[in-house]
C-alpha cells in the first residue's frame, strides 16, 4: 500500500505528466521566466512599505557602525571598500528575504503545490522566483549603495573588470537564496535561522569593517562565507588596480570559481531534495 496521500499521489502523477507534456510540446522559455519574475515582482511591490522601512534602517545602521569605528566621524577611507561590500550583502538579504517569504507565503495559503500541476518544468519556475529575487535585490542593492555614497562624497571607482568578481559575489547570493528556500520547504523556523544566518554575513563580509582588518583567526572564517572571497577579489580590482589576470595567477579567481560552483551545487542539491520531500509527505500546503 502506498504511503502518500491520495492528493500527493494526483500531484505527483500530474506533475511527472506535465513534465512529459512540456517536453512534447515547449513553450517559450523566456515568456515563461518574465510571466513568473512579473508575478513575483507584482506580489513584492503591493505593499512596499516593509521594503521601504528595511532599507532605511539597514542603511542608517550601516551609517551608525561607521560613526562608530571613525569615534564620531565617517572613516571616509572605510567608506568605499565597506560600501562596495554592503551592496553585497544587501543583494544576499533582500533576495533571499523575497525568495523565502514567498515560498512561506504560498505554503501556508495552500497554493504552492498547485505550481506543480503547471506543464512547465519545475526547475524553470524555481529560475523565474530566483528572476524575481534578483531583480529586486539589484534595486535595493543599489539604492542603499548610492544614496550613502552620494550624502557623504566618497566615489567608488569604476572599472569595467570589477563586473566579475562583483557579479560572482552576486551569484553567491542567488546560491544562498536556493539554499534557504530549500530550508524553507522543511523547515518551520525558517525566518529565525534566515535572520540570523544572513546577520553573521553581514557581520563578516566587510560590510562593515574590511576582512583584512579582522584577528587573524577570524579571516578564514569569514572567507567560508557567501560573498567574501567575491569582494574581496572585487576591492583588489578596484583599489589596488589589480587585472583579471593577477587574480588568476594569485590564485583568488580559480578559488573564487570553485566556490561559487560549490556553493550554487549546495543550494541546488538542497533545494531539490526538500522539494521532493515535501511532495511525498504532503507538507507544501
Amino acid at each position: 500500500m502506498s504511503r502518500l496521500a491520495p492528493a500527493t499521489e494526483q500531484t505527483l502523477s500530474a506533475f511527472g505528466q506535465g513534465s512529459s507534456a512540456w517536453r512534447a510540446r515547449p513553450a517559450p522559455v523566456l515568456g515563461v521566466l518574465a510571466n513568473e519574475i512579473r508575478k513575483g515582482l507584482l506580489i513584492l511591490w503591493a505593499r512596499p512599505a516593509s521594503i521601504i522601512l528595511a532599507i532605511v534602517t539597514t542603511s542608517f545602521f550601516y551609517l551608525g557602525v561607521q560613526f562608530i569605528i571613525g569615534q564620531g566621524q565617517l572613516p571616509r577611507d572605510l567608506l568605499p571598500p565597506t560600501l562596495v561590500a554592503f551592496s553585497a550583502y544587501m543583494f544576499l538579504y533582500f533576495a533571499s528575504l523575497a525568495m523565502v517569504a514567498d515560498l512561506v507565503e504560498e505554503m501556508r495559503t495552500g497554493t504552492l503545490g498547485q505550481t506543480f500541476l503547471s506543464p512547465a518544468p519545475s526547475w524553470l519556475l524555481v529560475l523565474g522566483r530566483l528572476g524575481t529575487a534578483s531583480v529586486q535585490g539589484i534595486l535595493v542593492a543599489a539604492f542603499a549603495v548610492v544614496v550613502p555614497m552620494i550624502a557623504v562624497g566618497s566615489p567608488i571607482p569604476a572599472r569595467p573588470e570589477a563586473v566579475v568578481p562583483l557579479a560572482l559575489a552576486f551569484i553567491h547570493g542567488l546560491a544562498f537564496t536556493l539554499l534557504f528556500a530549500g530550508i524553507a520547504l522543511t523547515e518551520p523556523f525558517i525566518g529565525e535561522i534566515h535572520h540570523l544566518v544572513v546577520g553573521l554575513v553581514g557581520m563578516l563580509n566587510g560590510a562593515y569593517l574590511p576582512v583584512a582588518l579582522f584577528p587573524d583567526w577570524l579571516e578564514p572564517i569569514a572567507r567560508l562565507l557567501p560573498t567574501t572571497l567575491g569582494i574581496e577579489a572585487t576591492l583588489r580590482v578596484l583599489f589596488e588596480r589589480r587585472s583579471l589576470g593577477d587574480l588568476w595567477a594569485d590564485g583568488s579567481l580559480p578559488w573564487l570559481l570553485g566556490y561559487t560552483l560549490a556553493l550554487t551545487a549546495l543550494g541546488w542539491l538542497v533545494f531539490t531534495r526538500n522539494q521532493r520531500k515535501a511532495l511525498r509527505d504532503g507538507t507544501l500546503g
